[in-house]
C-alpha cells in the first residue's frame, strides 16, 4: 500500500481542491484588492460564508471585524511579511450572535497579478471556553466558604420578615389583601431553606423531575412584578426542551438572581428589554466534562453591559459595579448552578448582554 503511494501517478486522480476541502484547518486565499478567490470548506463553515457569493466582494463585510483582522491583512498586503495572530476574536456577519476565537497564520504570495495572501484559520474557541470554565470552576471553591458566612447573616432577618408578615396577616381585615402576606412568607420559608443548604455542607441539591419552563414562568412573573414601567420583559421558549432533574428552590434563586441582575443593569436608564430564552445543546461540554444534553437558559438585557475591569471577576463574593449593590448575587447563582454539573457563562457587549445558564440534562439523583 506504501509503495503504490509513493508512485505520484497513483495520485493523479486526486482534486487539491478535495485536499484542501479534506482539512480542519480553514484555508482562505485573497486577492490584491482582499478579496476571496478560493476557501475552503472548513473556512466557509467557521467564518458563515459561501465563497460563491464572496468572490469579488472585499472580505471584511463578511465580518464584524472587532479585532482589526482587516488592518492586519492590510499591513501584510503592504509589507509583504508573513504575520501569525493567535485568538483573534472575530464575529462573522453570517452569525452575528457567534464570536468565534482563531489562530491566524498570514503568508504573502507575490504573483503577476499582484500580491495574494493565504490566511490559515485554526478555530480555538472550544479549547479557549473549556479553558475559561475550568479556570472558573476552579475559582469557585475558594469563594464558597465566604459565601456560606454570608448566608449565615442573612438568616436571622429573613425571621424577622417572615414574622412581621405574619403578624399583619392577622390584622388586615380583607382576604385579597391576605394574599401579598402569603407571598412574603413563602418568599421568605424558600429563602430560609436556600440560606440553610448554603450555610451548610455542599451536599447533593434535592433533584426532583421539573419542567425547567415551570421554573423561567415563576421567575418571569417575579421580575416582571418588579420592573420599572419603561422596561419589558419577553420569553423566548424553545418547546422542545425536556424536563430534567433539578432543584426548584435551587435554581429558581439562580435564575432569579441573574434576572434581577440584568433588572438593575437597565436601572440607571429606566428603560430597556430583558428576554428569558431557553434552547437546548447537544454533545456539548460544560468544562472538560462532555454531556449528551445541556439545557441553556439565557438571560439577555440591552444596558450598557459588564464594565471591562470586572468581567475577570464579576462571579466573586462582593464584586460588584453598583454602589448599592452587595456583590452576592452573581456569586450565589454560580454557586447554585455548580451543584447541578452546570455553570453560568456570560458575554456582553453595549446594549447587548447574555448570562447563560448551562445545566446538563439526562442525569438521575
Amino acid at each position: 500500500m506504501a509503495a503504490e503511494y509513493a508512485n505520484p501517478s497513483a495520485l493523479a486522480h486526486f482534486d487539491p481542491a478535495d485536499l484542501l476541502d479534506a482539512l480542519a484547518t480553514g484555508i482562505i486565499m485573497l486577492d490584491a484588492q482582499l478579496c476571496p478567490v478560493y476557501a475552503n470548506v472548513a473556512a466557509q463553515d467557521l467564518l458563515a460564508f459561501s465563497l460563491r457569493c464572496a468572490r469579488g466582494r472585499p472580505f471584511a463585510e463578511f465580518l464584524h471585524d472587532t479585532n482589526g483582522l482587516n488592518q492586519i491583512l492590510k499591513r501584510a498586503l503592504e509589507t509583504g511579511e508573513g504575520i501569525a495572530d493567535r485568538e483573534l476574536a472575530v464575529r462573522p456577519a453570517g452569525a452575528p450572535r457567534e464570536v468565534r476565537t482563531l489562530d491566524v497564520t498570514i503568508t504573502p504570495l507575490p504573483g503577476l497579478t499582484g500580491t495574494h495572501l493565504l490566511l490559515e484559520l485554526a478555530d480555538t474557541t472550544q479549547r479557549q471556553k473549556i479553558s475559561r470554565e475550568n479556570d472558573l470552576l476552579a475559582r469557585l471553591d475558594g469563594s464558597r466558604l465566604m459565601v456560606r458566612q454570608l448566608a449565615h447573616e442573612i438568616k436571622n432577618p429573613l425571621g424577622g420578615l417572615r414574622g412581621a408578615a405574619q403578624l399583619l396577616e392577622r390584622e388586615l381585615p380583607a382576604a385579597a389583601l391576605k394574599e401579598y402576606t402569603r407571598v412574603i412568607i413563602g418568599e421568605a420559608d424558600r429563602l430560609a431553606a436556600l440560606v440553610d443548604s448554603m450555610s451548610g455542607p455542599s451536599d447533593a441539591p434535592n433533584k426532583t423531575v421539573l419542567n425547567i419552563h415551570e421554573i423561567c414562568e415563576h421567575v418571569y412573573h417575579l421580575v416582571r412584578a418588579e420592573a420599572p414601567a419603561g422596561v419589558s420583559i419577553e420569553r423566548d421558549y424553545d418547546p422542545s426542551l425536556p424536563d430534567a432533574h433539578l432543584d426548584r428552590h435551587q435554581l429558581i434563586q439562580a435564575l432569579l438572581n441573574v434576572a434581577r441582575n440584568a433588572l438593575q443593569a437597565l436601572a440607571p436608564e429606566g428603560k430597556g428589554r430583558i428576554v428569558l430564552r431557553t434552547r437546548a445543546r447537544s454533545h456539548a461540554s460544560i468544562g472538560s466534562v462532555a454531556h449528551r444534553l445541556i439545557a441553556c437558559i439565557e438571560v439577555e438585557d440591552n444596558g450598557p453591559g459588564v464594565p471591562q475591569h470586572l468581567r475577570s471577576s464579576i462571579f466573586y463574593p462582593l464584586v460588584t459595579g453598583r454602589s448599592q449593590g452587595t456583590g452576592l448575587g452573581l456569586a450565589v447563582a454560580q454557586e447554585l448552578v455548580s451543584r447541578h454539573g452546570g455553570i453560568i457563562e456570560f458575554e456582553s457587549e453595549a446594549r447587548r448582554t447574555v448570562f447563560t445558564l448551562l445545566l446538563p440534562l439526562g442525569d438521575r439523583p
